[in-house]
This record gives structure tokens, C-alpha cells and sequence, in this order.
């Protein structure tokens, strides 16, 4: 009896010593969420957020972990594809937040996905920061929901600004996607800026279409008879070249001019010469870039083969602003509730925060203050910098 006894008890031992599931309840692991569109309409967006993810978590594992309060945790990326879609982006965050676990989320990018998707993360008081959603109501009345880009309210009236100083123009034409938060909510807001600056009727042609049109012709042609002297349209990079080489095709000889959509690597790539000297505004440019901004785009580069868009940069700088509220926090206690609720309040009081897309400090709405990049494609297809608008 006393030699069973002895044997139940050794392989109770040896059970415990090589059980993972032992092992990991005793070990804590910060788990960070990624939402982000690897499939769908803009799948290099998802690239960008998941490379910038990679080098991150590579420098945390180099340094043998996220030091928190003196300890170091072991960090893990989960990673959820939205497929450029509302529906997938909320359930992505769901399952991350009430099946893994994460202790706060990165995304989505698209204002499209980030605002149903802040919705879920703020129910479950789960921190999310959407590194490059511009739509005011991806933040508004959500304390758990923060961003690292500026908003559409102060991009509207830069652009608007940028192009009556640079040019002179007193008509300007507006093409946009209806079926889309973002595009839809800055062409409202850049219209009411240039029509403020310009009065009634100086936007003398307003057209829209709907995701995945691809024939623009109507609405450009509208746009060429209007007398419009500049074309606004903040669309996304599988659009632009589109938009512009159809124009151009219809007889358009001015202007055309973005927004920070239009910052991805693939749209110089899928426009080529036809985008040269054109605008945009954005959050950083990369040509001429210096310090640590110029570090990370060297790094990016080498490492995948192409200068990070900002979209990449951008998600750099929420990855370090969530491992600064963690570090803040300073105190991992394994109760997701309790340190989703300290995380949250650690990064509402982040100050001065020194990101590679411009420094940084956060609104009680949970958006930064920051500055704007006009940015100039170059007769090199590079996007540099031409001037910054701060607030």
C-alpha cells in the first residue's frame, strides 16, 4: 500500500513538472492584439501594421522581454485579419479580448473597421489604439479608445489651407467614396473648410462613388466641365492611381491632391509617373527622413525590402506608446480586468510622448496632439517632405 502510495505521488510530480498547461499557469505572458486587414481591399495596410508589429516584438525579445516593475515578461503577438472588413474588425476584437486574452489591441487602421471595432473594445474596457484612423468617431465617447494619427477636423482644413496659400485656387472639386467612413467624413470636412475660406459654391463639383467602382468616368467628366482649378479626393491607394490616370485621360491638367490614404508604398508603385508632383497630406514622410525616424525606415527597409509606408510608422509608434503605458502601469498582477483598467489609465497620461511620426500628447478624448506633413511625390516617386502644418 505504502509503495502505491509513493508511486501516485511520483507521478503526480512528474505530471506536474512536464505539464504545459502547469507551466503556463504559472507563467504570465502580455499578449498584444493585432487588427488588421491582411486580405481584403487594402492588404498592404495589413502588411505594413504586421512588419512594424514584427520588429517591435523582435527588440522586446532581444532585451529578453518587456520589463515591467523589475520583471521581465514574455510578449506575444496575436494576430487577427479584419479582411478590410466592419464585421470581421468587430469580430476579431472579440475574440482577442474574450478568447485570448490580449491585454490591449492595435487597430484597425481603417476608419471603416476601427469604429464598430472601438465600439467592442471600450465595452470590454479593453484598451485599443488605432494608429491611423482620422474619423472623430473612432474615439468620441470611448475611454478605452485612443489613436496615434491626427483627426479629420484638423486634416481638412490643412489640405484646405495648403492648397489657397500654395496655389491661389479659389474652385476646387471633391471625389470621394460615399460607402466609406473615412473618405466620406474628410470630403465633408475639407468641403466645409474651403467653402468657409471661399464661400458658397467655390467646391463647384461634389461626386462620389461606392467601394470597388472602378470606372470614374462620369463623376470625372462632372468634375473637368465645373471650372474647378484643384481635385481633393482622400481615397485609398488601390483608387488613386485610377482616379489619376483617368482624369488625366478626360482632360484634367490640374492638380490632384490626397489625404493620409494616400501614403501607402503600393500607390507610387501602381501609379507610377502619372502621381509625380502631386500631394498629400500625411503623418510623416520618409525622403529625408532623420534621428529615429530615419533609423526605423532603414531598418523596415532592409529587413523587408521597401521604405515603410505610414501606416508601418504609425503602428510603430502605438506598439511604444502601449509598451510605455505597461511599463507606466508597473505592475503585472495576471488579473486581465484589473491591468487592462491600469494600462488604460497609465496611457491617458502620457505626455510629450517622442513617436517617429512627431511628438505626442493625449486629449481626455484619447487623440493626440500633433503635427501634419504635406508631403510631394518626387520625380523619383519618393514622398517628401514639403511642409508641416502644426496645430
Amino acid at each position: 500500500m505504502r509503495k502505491i502510495a509513493c508511486l501516485v505521488t511520483v507521478t503526480f510530480v512528474l505530471a506536474m513538472m512536464f505539464s504545459t498547461s502547469a507551466f503556463s499557469a504559472r507563467k504570465t505572458i502580455i499578449k498584444i492584439g493585432i487588427n488588421a486587414p491582411m486580405t481584403g481591399d487594402i492588404p498592404k495596410v495589413g502588411e505594413g501594421s504586421k512588419y512594424a508589429a514584427m520588429l517591435w516584438l523582435d527588440d522586446i525579445e532581444k532585451a529578453g522581454g518587456l520589463d515591467v516593475g523589475g520583471k521581465k515578461y514574455e510578449v506575444e503577438l496575436v494576430i487577427e485579419d479584419n479582411e478590410s472588413k466592419a464585421e470581421s474588425a468587430v469580430k476579431a476584437n472579440t475574440k482577442m479580448i474574450t478568447q485570448d486574452d490580449v491585454l490591449a489591441i492595435i487597430g484597425p487602421q481603417s476608419s471603416k473597421q476601427a469604429v464598430p471595432a472601438g465600439e467592442v473594445a471600450n465595452k470590454y474596457k479593453t484598451v485599443m489604439i488605432s494608429p491611423w484612423s482620422t474619423n472623430p468617431n473612432t474615439t468620441l465617447d470611448r475611454p478605452y479608445v485612443f489613436r496615434g494619427c491626427f483627426l479629420d477636423p484638423f486634416q481638412g482644413p490643412v489640405v484646405s489651407n495648403f492648397i489657397s496659400e500654395e496655389f491661389g485656387f479659389t474652385k476646387a472639386a471633391v471625389l470621394y467614396d460615399v460607402a466609406s467612413d473615412y473618405p466620406k467624413g474628410l470630403a465633408e470636412v475639407f468641403k466645409q473648410a474651403w467653402e468657409k475660406k471661399h464661400g458658397p459654391g467655390s467646391v463647384t463639383a461634389y461626386e462620389s462613388f461606392t467601394t470597388k467602382d472602378t470606372d470614374f468616368s462620369s463623376q470625372l467628366t462632372k468634375i473637368v466641365k465645373s471650372g474647378a482649378q484643384v481635385l481633393f479626393t482622400p481615397q485609398y491607394y488601390n483608387e488613386v492611381p485610377l482616379i489619376v490616370r483617368q482624369a488625366k485621360d478626360l482632360g484634367w491638367k490640374g492638380p490632384i491632391v490626397g489625404s493620409d490614404s494616400w501614403g501607402s508604398a503600393e500607390t507610387i508603385e501602381l501609379c507610377g509617373e502619372a502621381c509625380f508632383g502631386q500631394f498629400f497630406s500625411s503623418h510623416y514622410a520618409a525622403a529625408g527622413a532623420k534621428g529615429a525616424t530615419k533609423a526605423f525606415i532603414d531598418r523596415y527597409t532592409k529587413t523587408y525590402g521597401y521604405v515603410p509606408d505610414d501606416v508601418a510608422a504609425l503602428t510603430w509608434d502605438a506598439l511604444r506608446l502601449a509598451q510605455q503605458a505597461i511599463q507606466d502601469y508597473g505592475n503585472i498582477t495576471g488579473k486581465i480586468e484589473k491591468d487592462r483598467e491600469g494600462v488604460r489609465n497609465a496611457l491617458a497620461k502620457i505626455k510629450n510622448f517622442a513617436g517617429i511620426t512627431g511628438n505626442m500628447t493625449f486629449t481626455e478624448e484619447g487623440d493626440p496632439i500633433k503635427c501634419a506633413v504635406i508631403v510631394k511625390i518626387n520625380n523619383n516617386g519618393e514622398y517628401e517632405f514639403y511642409k508641416s502644418s502644426c496645430p
